[in-house]
């Protein structure tokens, strides 16, 4: 008969065990839970393809590392961290139908359902409710109390589904993507929505990383981008590719269900020469070897815009608490800039979306919130080139162009509800705001600004201007049908600059150089000297239009004359219609 395991034995079997489990805890990134692994994603933006992973969800990677081996007692970690290691490209496609379209639920215990996702802009609402439960008692003008529960789902398509369920009353979406859904919405009036505020602009949680070689948006051409589609971070690539002065057909552009598996694809696959993601793995993946940022939305900082939205039954039949919901959003916002309040948001979020209260103050910084004035530009000065009708016109432009939507435009004012906004502005309260995001930059040259920035992107606007003038609105005398009738030399004019100042808009923190060319059609025949300072004076002519029409910073802006010296094609030297234009150039001020 043997004898039975002695103590030391079982000791060795079990210490054996843990260390199994240990590492495939480790493998799996379940550490990362108890704070035993890298910090978790913070800043998750929202994905209409499938939502992504939780936050803090693994690493990936892929670059160099650095330092020497002196003191050192670990080696060094080679890798560049990404949210997720793993990824799958999948064909382009339009999103799924909506499930089932319903009445919406009735309140119960009077709560409204205010979806939202893992986003740093939802932190007015969450300071507002005291944290994700319906345990606040809110009061609508003149009404009765009601309560709000916070329900996270960050999927866009499972939220889409739930609302037109009718399952919650409120839905979130960036307002690039409410095309998208209002597109499969199938023309039932209950769940049509109806925005009443802005909550913010994303301020550097999207961004645009590039191999080093890649040194302007149109060295993108020919060349492969990885995204997720029918999402921001395509909204963000097709503006960008455009105001760059391509086609989204001159990229190829390659996809996956999540921002965090663009990532981690350029990460990995070296083949592509961009990819369009969000915090912080942006941020990783530009500070690897051999990779830069191009841009990000703290330089485009008035394109990508967060929204919510009630369906329009429920908003019909409780306009009182959709006003409260927005009083409680700007009152919140107003709290939030003192560090007490947001250290007390920030732990109110770590809880709702389970990730370290760190990692939540942190995500604050990639959202500026929009109070009353902001919101008042977004959604009632129409001569501002970056509100509500001329982002929610380009979005369903671009999409329209690459076949993601089909359906003819829905107007813009049916979608969008002011009323809310109007009456605040009544209340000195709201009424006093000021814009908190007109950025202030000192004056400098056009060779500083040259020396100093990184150029993101060139976008040539043709005006036509009269020979030997620099004058925008130049007017001519033509005879038509035996009169003489005095008409602009170039009726595009305005047109011209309407785009020139969404540009301009759009890119809030960054520097533009205004570039006058000539043709060299007097080549020979005048100094070239004076072909340059012509081409000066058109140059400041469109700045001045642009700062006047738009009350732009003038100091943002600075001009320059290049006469014939730089042809728009050196192929084709004297394509003189070619050759005549202005060209905006637009250089990152972030690290100013």
């Amino acid at each position: 008969m043997s004898s039975q395991p002695k103590a030391p034995f079982w000791l060795a079997v079990w210490a054996v065990i843990f260390g199994l489990v240990g590492l495939a805890a480790w493998r799996s990134g379940m550490l990362e839970q108890f704070g035993l692994g890298r910090p978790g994603a913070a800043g998750q933006r929202p994905m209409a393809a499938g939502g992504g992973g939780p936050a803090g969800a693994g690493t990936g990677g892929g670059a160099e590392g650095s330092g020497g081996a002196e003191g050192m007692t670990e080696a060094p970690d080679v890798s560049v961290p990404t949210t997720v290691k793993e990824y799958t490209f999948k064909p382009a496609e339009k999103l799924p139908p909506v499930k089932g379209v319903s009445g919406y639920k009735p309140l119960e215990d009077e709560t409204v359902k205010f979806a939202l996702n893992v986003w740093a802009g939802w932190a007015p609402i969450i300071r507002a409710n005291n944290g994700f439960k319906a345990g606040k008692l809110w009061q609508a003008p003149g009404g009765k109390p009601f309560k709000v529960e916070l329900v996270l789902i960050d999927d866009p398509v499972q939220m889409r589904d739930a609302y037109a369920a009718g399952e919650v009353h409120i839905g979130w979406a960036t307002l690039d993507m409410l095309p998208l859904f209002v597109d499969s919405f199938a023309k039932d009036s209950r769940i049509m929505p109806r925005v009443y505020q802005q909550v913010d602009f994303s301020n550097g949680g999207d961004g645009i990383v590039v191999r080093d070689t890649v040194k302007t948006v149109r060295d993108l051409a020919g060349k492969k981008l990885v995204l997720a589609q029918n999402s921001p971070s395509q909204f963000f690539a097709l503006n960008m590719l455009v105001a760059g002065g391509l086609q989204p057909q001159d990229v190829e552009m390659v996809f996956t269900s999540t921002a965090f598996e663009a990532a981690a694809a350029f990460n990995r696959d070296k083949s592509i020469a961009g990819c369009v993601s969000w915090a912080p793995d942006i941020y990783n993946l530009a500070d690897a070897k051999g990779n830069r940022m191009l841009v990000t939305t703290q330089t485009a900082n008035r394109l990508i815009a967060d929204i919510w939205f009630a369906r329009a039954d429920f908003a019909k039949d409780h306009p009182d608490k959709i006003e409260a919901i927005a009083r409680g959003i700007f009152d919140a916002m107003g709290e939030l800039k003192s560090e007490t309040a947001r250290q007390e948001v920030a732990q109110l979020m770590a809880d709702g979306y389970t990730i370290p209260a760190a990692d939540a103050l942190s995500m604050l910084g990639d959202a500026h919130s929009t109070n009353w004035a902001e919101n008042y530009q977004f959604f009632l000065n129409r001569n501002n080139p970056a509100n509500f009708e001329r982002i929610w016109k380009q979005a369903y432009m671009l999409y329209r162009r690459i076949g993601v939507i089909s359906n003819n435009p829905v107007p813009f004012d049916q979608v969008m509800d002011f009323s809310v906004i109007q009456k605040l502005g009544k209340e000195p309260k709201y009424a006093e705001t000021k814009d908190e995001y007109a950025l202030s930059l000192p004056p400098k040259t056009v060779q500083q600004i040259r020396a100093e920035n990184e150029e993101i992107l060139t976008n040539t606007i043709v005006i036509h201007f009269f020979p030997n003038s620099a004058e925008l609105r130049k007017k001519v005398t033509r005879r038509i049908e035996g009169k003489d009738v005095e008409e602009p030399y170039d009726a595009r004019v305005d047109l011209v600059l309407d785009e020139a100042g969404a540009l301009a808009k759009q890119f809030g923190n960054a520097r533009i150089v205004v570039e006058g060319h000539t043709d060299s059609s007097m080549r020979g025949a005048v100094p070239a000297a004076m072909v340059k300072e012509l081409s000066l004076e058109r140059a400041r002519a469109v700045k001045d239009a642009l700062v006047d029409k738009f009350d732009f910073d003038d100091n943002r802006f600075a001009v320059d004359g290049l006469g014939w010296d730089r042809p728009a094609d050196d192929d084709h030297p004297d394509n003189h219609a070619l050759n005549r234009r202005v060209e905006i150039k637009v250089y990152a001020a972030e690290k100013e």
